[in-house]
């Protein structure tokens, strides 16, 4: 911290807030994947085929997709500290039943509970941090943000192999109790409650249309590139899900109080904001899921090596939170993002040369690298695009933020399959990387397409209320 930026005096309140946001965020965003290297062990537990174990993680996606679209209401009707710390007690409670799991149908049906409640807990604790912290004061968050977006799923894969092979599978979910509990216990103490209200009743109709289109088109993104865009499953799904989601679209602009307020949209910074979470999500997901592949097909590396090949890339997002931190009040939020997204998408086609892959700390540099650049870019965005957003509509606003940036994720996984798929690419020796390559310049496409929208942000960072001296003397 640096002279010219003070800390943020902060209150008891705020500092709980931050406390039990970051410990439930970690929490969700660790169970994102550290599950994937033990679905073998599992399976052969519980005497099932691999191919059934991977409903767990089936089960969990889809589950969080379609909490998704009522977390904002949820927070708006019942209070943001209710909610959150409701979802967070039953995160918690499920964790401990798939660790107590005797069968794999009960280790689905506790999935499925941690699944609903994780969809709720980010939406509604960003909404929480974004009320308690005004505009001006929220790029000091940057480091609060980061920790949960990009270190914890980035530890997943080698603490749940560690934890696999030198405990149990079990400890995969029993990590999260104590956390969990302590977090709950805090929240209860610390926080304040906050009830925006709703108007209106609530939309069922929106609901039984939003909820089954996130949770269709999560399935069919996710799970087509292993299990065949061909397969009927993934057809229908892919099909029912775009049909209730034009059709949630349609009733969501007529309706009086529509279960997501589309018209949000009409904020010029927090439209850019949205579209730019779609596209790096897609850019930066797909470019971690499909470089593991060409470092394993280019020299004939290890999943577990692969998968350490990448994780440069979050300590290089740590470090963004301080650049943005120290850049953001300087240069303000488009001066920062374009570049750094211009960056971003060089550094991503920089992954595709024929010469990378062969060299081990030129991979470690580019990654870190990524994380750095895009990081950068995607805090002052989302700090930014949430300025002019009243804490009244903060609910919705985070709501539709979070459900589009999750379908993001999921679309750029499935281009990098389908292109890789589509180029023929069989997974055996160097004539096979050219696939891989070409779904990197891809990737590095969509993020390029974002410095579109980063020119549409405002020029200057979110500045401290001129007759507001309160809250201007926390700056």
């Amino acid at each position: 911290m640096t002279a010219e930026t003070p800390r943020i005096p902060v209150a008891p309140s705020r500092a709980a807030v931050v406390v039990v946001y970051t410990a439930a965020m970690c929490m969700n965003g660790l169970d994102s994947t550290i599950v994937n290297p033990a679905l073998l062990t599992i399976a052969r537990d519980f005497g099932r085929p691999v191919s059934a174990a991977n409903t767990v993680e089936v089960a969990f996606l889809v589950s969080l997709a379609v909490a998704l679209p009522v977390a904002g209401w949820l927070g708006d009707r019942f209070g943001t500290k209710r909610v959150f710390l409701g979802a967070l007690a039953v995160f918690t409670l499920a964790s401990a039943a798939c660790g107590l799991s005797g069968s794999l149908t009960a280790l689905v049906l506790a999935r499925v509970m941690q699944g609903l409640a994780g969809g709720l807990l980010t939406p509604v604790g960003m909404t929480l941090l974004f009320r308690t912290f005004p505009p001006h004061v929220r790029v000091k968050l940057a480091k609060v943000l980061i920790v949960p977006t990009a270190l914890m799923p980035a530890l997943g894969p080698p603490l749940g192999g560690f934890l696999t092979e030198h405990l149990s599978w079990h400890w995969l979910f029993f990590v999260n109790v104590p956390i969990g509990a302590a977090a709950v216990l805090i929240g209860l103490v610390g926080i304040r409650e906050h009830v925006e209200g709703t108007e209106g009743g609530f939309d069922r109709t929106g609901f039984l249309l939003a909820t089954p289109a996130l949770g269709f088109l999560t399935y069919a993104l996710g799970f087509g590139p292993s299990h065949g865009w061909t397969t009927a499953s993934i057809l229908v799904s892919a099909l029912a899900g775009s049909v209730l989601a034009v059709a949630a679209v349609l009733h969501q602009l007529r309706a009086t109080t529509p279960l997501l307020e589309l018209r949000l949209f009409k904020d010029r910074e927090y439209a850019a904001a949205t579209v730019l979470a779609l596209v790096t999500s897609a850019g930066l997901m797909g470019v971690l899921f499909v470089f593991p592949l060409l470092y394993q097909a280019v020299l004939g590396a290890s999943a577990l090596d692969a998968g350490l090949s990448v994780f440069p890339e979050a300590l290089g997002l740590m470090l963004a939170s301080q650049a943005v931190d120290r850049l953001l009040p300087r240069l303000g939020p488009r001066r920062l993002a374009a570049p750094a997204l211009v960056l971003a998408a060089l550094v991503f086609a920089a992954l595709a040369l024929p010469a990378v892959a062969e060299n081990a700390w030129a991979v470690r540099i580019l990654m870190f690298a990524v994380g750095l650049v895009l990081g950068t870019a995607v805090l002052t965005i989302q700090i930014a695009g949430f300025a002019g957003i009243a804490p009244p509509h903060m609910g919705q606003a985070m709501g539709l933020f979070t459900i589009v940036r999750t379908l993001g994720g999921a679309f750029g996984i499935a281009v990098t399959a389908a292109v890789v798929s589509a180029l023929g690419a069989s997974g055996h020796g160097d004539a096979d990387a050219g696939p891989y390559r070409v779904a990197i310049l891809v990737t590095a496409g969509l993020v390029a397409l974002g410095v579109v929208w980063a020119l549409r942000m405002p020029q200057r960072a979110p500045q401290p209320p001129v007759l507001e001296e309160e809250e201007a003397a926390t700056v």
